[in-house]
C-alpha cells in the first residue's frame, strides 16, 4: 500500500513512557514507579477542578459547547484579550498543527532552536517544508536574526522556556527581535511553561496581550498540560491577532474539545492559589537538584520550568542510566535523541525526589 510521501522521513514522537508499560515490562507495581518524565504537575490538579468534573459527568450524551464559551470568557479575563483573539486545541501541539497548515506547504521553510520541541519539525514535515535549525543549544536571537535574514522563513518557533533545556528569553531582548521581522513572517510564543518562568523572574515574562497590541505577525501558545495539572484533559491555547485566529479556526475541527476538558480548563483558572503553591514547591524542590549536581560533578541547565536537565558529560551515558532508573520504577526523558548526553528530569515531590537522588547516586 501507498502512502503520502512526505511521511517517510518523519520520526514519530515518543512520549514519557507510561506508568503501565513499565509495569507491564518489569513487573514493578503501580504504587512503587515514580514518573517524572513528561513535566507534569506533581500535585496535580486543583481540587475544585476535581469536584467540577465528577459533577459534569452525568452529562456525556450532548456535544461539548463548540463556542467554548465558558472557557473563551476566562481566558479573555485572565490575559484581558477577546474572544476573537483566542483559539482552544486539543493541547497547545493541535494549535502549532493548525499554525503550520495555515502557513506552510513545501516551499516553505521553518526556523526553529537546534535543541526544542520535536513536534515543530514533525508538522513542518507533515506538509513539506524544509526545517532550518540555529547551532546553539540554548536560543540565541541574533543567531536566529541572521538565519531570519539568510533563509526567509516562513515561520519561526521561539519555545520559552525551551523544552526540553528549560533555558528562558530574556523578555525585552523577545521584543527587541520581534520589531525586526516582517509581517509575512509568522512568530510563534510556545509559552507552554510561562507561569514557571514568570514565577521565577519577572524579566522572562512575555505578556501575551502585549504581543497581541504590538505585532500583527504573532501568535502565543499555552497549555494546561503543565502548571494547572491537567494533562490528561488535552487542552491547549493561542493567542494572536483577529485575522490570524480566523484563518486557523479554518482549520479546526468540530467538538475538538471534550466536555470535560473545557469545564476542568475553566475551574483551573479559578484556582490559582493552587497554581502558585504549586510553582513555588517546584521551584523549592529544584534547590535539592542543583545541590545533588554539584555534589556528583554533573553540570545543570538553569531551568525556567517544572524540570530541570541534567547533562551527564562522562559520567555516564544518558540513555543507559535511563534505563538503569527504569528498572527500579523511576521514569525520566532520556534527551540522547536531542544529540544530548543528558536526561530530563521533572521536579516532582519532596519524597520522589529522594528517590531520584538515591536511586541516581547508586547508579554514577
Amino acid at each position: 500500500m501507498k502512502f503520502n510521501k512526505k511521511l517517510e522521513n518523519i520520526k514519530i514522537y515518543e512520549a514519557g513512557k507510561p506508568i503501565e508499560l513499565v509495569v507491564r515490562e518489569f513487573g514493578i507495581e503501580a504504587k512503587d514507579i515514580v514518573k517524572l518524565a513528561s513535566n507534569e504537575n506533581p500535585y496535580g490538579c486543583s481540587p475544585k477542578v476535581q469536584k467540577a468534573v465528577i459533577d459534569i459527568v452525568s452529562n456525556m450524551a450532548l456535544y461539548p459547547d463548540d463556542s467554548m464559551i465558558k472557557l473563551k470568557s476566562a481566558l479573555q479575563k485572565r490575559f484581558d484579550v477577546e474572544g476573537e483573539n483566542l483559539i482552544i486545541g486539543s493541547g497547545s501541539d493541535q494549535v502549532i498543527e493548525f499554525i503550520m497548515h495555515a502557513k506552510a506547504d513545501c516551499n516553505s521553510k521553518i526556523l526553529i532552536n537546534s535543541v526544542t520541541f520535536a513536534m515543530y519539525e514533525i508538522y513542518a514535515k507533515h506538509v513539506g517544508a524544509e526545517v532550518i535549525r540555529t547551532d546553539s543549544q540554548e536560543h540565541n536571537l541574533e543567531e536566529f536574526y541572521e538565519l531570519y535574514k539568510s533563509e526567509k522563513p516562513d515561520i519561526i518557533f521561539l519555545c520559552t522556556p525551551n523544552n526540553p533545556t528549560g533555558d528562558a528569553i530574556d523578555a525585552n531582548e523577545m521584543m527587541a527581535f520581534l520589531e525586526k521581522i516582517d509581517e509575512n513572517t509568522l512568530v510563534v510564543v510556545d509559552g507552554a511553561y510561562m507561569e514557571y518562568a514568570a514565577f521565577k523572574e519577572e524579566s522572562k515574562k512575555i505578556t501575551p496581550r502585549v504581543l497581541v497590541e504590538k505585532f500583527s505577525n504573532v501568535i502565543y501558545l499555552g497549555t494546561f498540560s503543565k502548571a494547572y495539572g491537567l494533562g490528561g484533559m488535552r487542552t491547549g491555547y493561542g493567542i494572536s491577532t483577529a485575522p490570524i485566529i480566523k484563518e486557523l479556526y479554518k482549520l479546526r475541527p468540530p467538538f475538538n474539545i471534550t466536555t470535560l476538558s473545557l469545564e476542568a480548563a475553566s475551574i483551573a483558572l479559578e484556582d490559582e492559589e493552587f497554581v502558585q503553591n504549586s510553582i513555588a514547591s517546584c521551584f523549592s524542590e529544584m534547590k535539592r537538584y542543583e545541590a545533588f549536581a554539584t555534589k556528583q560533578k554533573i553540570d545543570i541547565i538553569e531551568s525556567y520550568t517544572n524540570f530541570v536537565t541534567l547533562c551527564l558529560n562522562d559520567n555516564k551515558d544518558s540513555a543507559q542510566l535511563a534505563n538503569d532508573l527504569l528498572r527500579y520504577g523511576m521514569i525520566v526523558r532520556d534527551l540522547s535523541g536531542y544529540g544530548l548526553n543528558a536526561i530530563r528530569v521533572t521536579v516532582g515531590t519532596p519524597k520522589q525526589n529522594s528517590r531520584f537522588f538515591e536511586l541516581t547516586e547508586k547508579l554514577l
